[in-house]
């Protein structure tokens, strides 16, 4: 095993790992940083394949840009700091059952994808490229999806920004069972 082949499974580790823990984690804050340390990892795979340009786009957007405004939001929200509720076992059996088939699936259509080398001459990988590709509206350029990554920007503002509006009911608007529970805790 060579070196190159070593730092793939560090780095694939990594994703898998933080991915993993992200979803997993009782405390949101954790969950929130796990998937920082996943994201990162990403950013590092395409710096490993020499992806330099996409790489700096994983770091800004989703590092810089998504996991940022998800930790903000969370400082935002009154109860930063507690655990989540435990998943219930048919919740989590089914999330078990659908990875399992989600990777089944994706076994068996690689399995049966015909992959055929082709003469095409390849695409020097550099800004210039890229940003021509990226903003292209011919057959095979990339303008929607580049649109698309903007209006998932745009959705996680509106998304931190109403969970960071969420605000603790009062003791004097709850009934008065539940005022005293409230004024306890």
């Amino acid at each position: 095993m060579n070196s190159s082949t070593v730092i793939f499974y560090i780095l694939a580790a990594l994703i898998l790992g933080g991915g993993i823990m992200a979803v997993t984690a009782r405390k949101i804050f954790r969950s929130a940083i796990y998937l920082l340390f996943s994201l990162i990892g990403i950013a590092a795979l395409y710096f490993w394949m020499n992806i330099e340009f996409i790489a700096a786009v994983q770091i800004v957007v989703y590092v810089g840009g998504i996991v940022v405004l998800i930790i903000f939001s969370i400082f935002l929200t009154h109860d930063s700091g507690g655990e989540m509720p435990e998943p219930n076992l048919t919740r989590a059996l089914f999330a078990a059952f659908a990875t399992c088939f989600a990777c089944a699936l994706t076994i068996l259509y690689i399995s049966k994808q015909a992959f055929i080398a082709t003469q095409n001459v390849t695409i020097e990988p550099n800004v210039k490229n890229i940003g021509r590709q990226m903003l292209s509206t011919t057959d095979h350029g990339f303008m929607l999806p580049f649109e698309v990554v903007s209006m998932l920007l745009l959705a996680a503002l509106v998304g931190s920004i109403v969970i960071a509006l969420k605000t603790k009911p009062s003791p004097s608007n709850l009934p008065e069972g539940d005022a005293l529970e409230a004024e306890k805790k």
